[in-house]
């Protein structure tokens, strides 16, 4: 029975959220601690002079597994949350002025990829049936399934071993279809979840038919309203949320955790403790007393961690119609920038950038007339190329403004009214990054399932993880999916 028991969470990204509301509405009296001044974590946003700036994940790809967190709490998810759908899902363009449009119409797909080789249609038939294969493997049975021991991934084998996972997205990809244009357009998505195209795992192509089954929403009011539909979910299931709450430690008793502590002297005591805290900051700094977290925390230290992330959150006082609302704007090359964003040692001297316009889909998030964007490029981690953001930020920020206002955006500069950055040295202090990495440990076949970090401690028995930095892995559906995973573990261990 888990009547009486209580849990602690760390954590209020939507990882954290998301396992919150289902251990609160299975009975587990749960508080979430956040240390910053809302929740969210990487989904973070800002308010400035009438503009909404969503901070973190903007693409919602499987809105079954949100609104399964309302059904498990016997609430309508329209009560708290509007979902809108954005079309196309993509548009990507090269520098040449060439453009795609990636949308879940297949005859418009396929019209598309014709332009750029017609022998590929019918490969592009045959990838994307392999797509769905590796989606209903790799994510429908697999995802929310904790790999805690060796014998749980040895028994996925065959299905891994069929699927060919030892290959890369790109190479996988190759095999299908022979455009080099529409390789990238295929093997870009391992770049949402922190995966070098050229090193992921090819299980991760299950994101396109992922995107094809469900399509691609965008919360109404921004990912910011995401959040707070959950947050409230959460305090109406009689959950406790406490915000500028930051944890400094684990309180351990032999093999147990009995509860947390925050840095200004408060306790909670707890028969579980989750956390949605960075994996590397978990062991090495709130479990750092312990051998156990000492251990871990040296170990977690010689893994490969995904790359970080330059963000410029910025707003212009006239509004973008030539925008769709995601954009992928790829520079002169591909794999080569890819290699130096993964390994460094610096930073490259072109990019590729993701811009984000919202207004596209929900003209709320701006003044009237006006237009709210952020713009980010994949950047290495500060392990790989220790970069002085402080005087480089401001620098890259003004390159990569030239470049939008050359190829997309006109006037940018003349139309600008806000702005603020976010770099890979904001990644570190503001949200416990090691060394700034945006995605937690990179998603490589080495680092996935039993290989990635446990949804449960393998020795302090009451220690769950959830979010990025375990099974399965990094974005919305990802972390979700993480919940799933530890929840369906506590409540087995609390109910003994």
């Amino acid at each position: 029975m888990t009547q009486g028991k209580s849990a602690v969470v760390v954590g209020a990204g939507i990882g954290g959220l998301a396992l919150a509301i289902r251990l609160q509405a299975s009975g587990i009296h749960t508080t979430l601690l956040e240390r910053r001044d809302r929740p969210g974590g990487r989904a973070y946003v800002y308010h400035d002079q009438g503009f909404t700036f969503d901070a973190g994940p903007t693409v919602i790809t499987d809105p079954t597994a949100i609104e399964a967190l309302f059904t498990l709490a016997g609430k309508p998810m329209g009560e708290y949350l509007e979902l809108l759908p954005v079309n196309p899902f993509y548009r990507l363009c090269w520098e040449d002025g060439t453009t795609f449009d990636y949308s879940n119409d297949q005859e418009q797909l396929e019209r598309q990829i014709h332009a750029l080789d017609a022998a590929d249609v019918e490969g592009y038939r045959r990838f994307l049936a392999y797509s769905r294969s590796v989606l209903d493997e790799g994510y429908l049975k697999l995802g929310a399934v904790p790999f805690l021991s060796f014998r749980s991934m040895l028994q996925a084998g065959p299905q891994l071993a069929r699927l060919q996972a030892w290959r890369s997205v790109y190479a996988m990809v190759s095999r299908f279809v022979r455009s080099e244009r529409l390789r990238q357009v295929l093997s870009f998505h391992a770049l949402l979840v922190g995966g070098n195209p050229f090193a992921t795992s090819s299980i991760y192509t299950l994101i396109h038919a992922l995107e094809r089954q469900w399509g691609v929403w965008f919360a109404k009011g921004g990912t910011g309203a995401l959040v707070n539909g959950l947050a409230q979910l959460f305090r109406d299931l009689g959950g406790t949320l406490e915000l500028n709450a930051e944890v400094a430690a684990f309180d351990t008793h032999g093999q147990r955790l009995t509860g947390v502590r925050s840095r200004d002297g408060r306790h909670w005591q707890a028969d579980a403790v989750a956390s949605n805290a960075d994996v590397v900051h978990t062991y090495t700094e709130l479990l750092g007393q312990h051998r156990r977290g000492a251990q871990e925390g040296r170990r977690l230290l010689g893994k490969r961690f995904s790359n970080s992330l330059f963000v410029v959150h910025f707003g212009l006082r006239r509004a973008q119609p030539q925008l769709r609302h995601h954009t992928v704007c790829f520079g002169p090359r591909y794999q080569a920038l890819v290699e130096e964003i993964f390994n460094g040692p610096a930073l490259p001297t072109d990019f590729s950038l993701y811009l984000h316009a919202p207004c596209a889909t929900d003209p709320s998030l701006a003044p009237p007339g006006c237009s709210s964007h952020y713009v980010l490029a994949p950047v290495p981690h500060l392990g790989n190329a220790p970069i002085d953001w402080a005087s480089e930020g401001p620098r890259y920020r003004d390159r990569i403004f030239a470049y939008l206002e050359r190829h997309y955006i006109p006037g940018l500069r003349d139309d600008l009214v806000t702005c603020r950055t976010f770099t890979p040295l904001d990644f570190r202090e503001q949200l416990n990054a090691h060394l700034g990495s945006a995605f937690s440990l990179e998603p490589l076949l080495t680092q996935s399932a039993w290989f990635r970090p446990h949804n449960r401690d393998a020795h302090l028995h009451n220690l769950y993880l959830v979010g990025a930095g375990t099974h399965p892995g990094a974005g919305v559906p990802g972390v979700i999916a993480s919940a799933k995973a530890t929840a369906g573990l506590m409540l087995e261990d609390l109910s003994r």
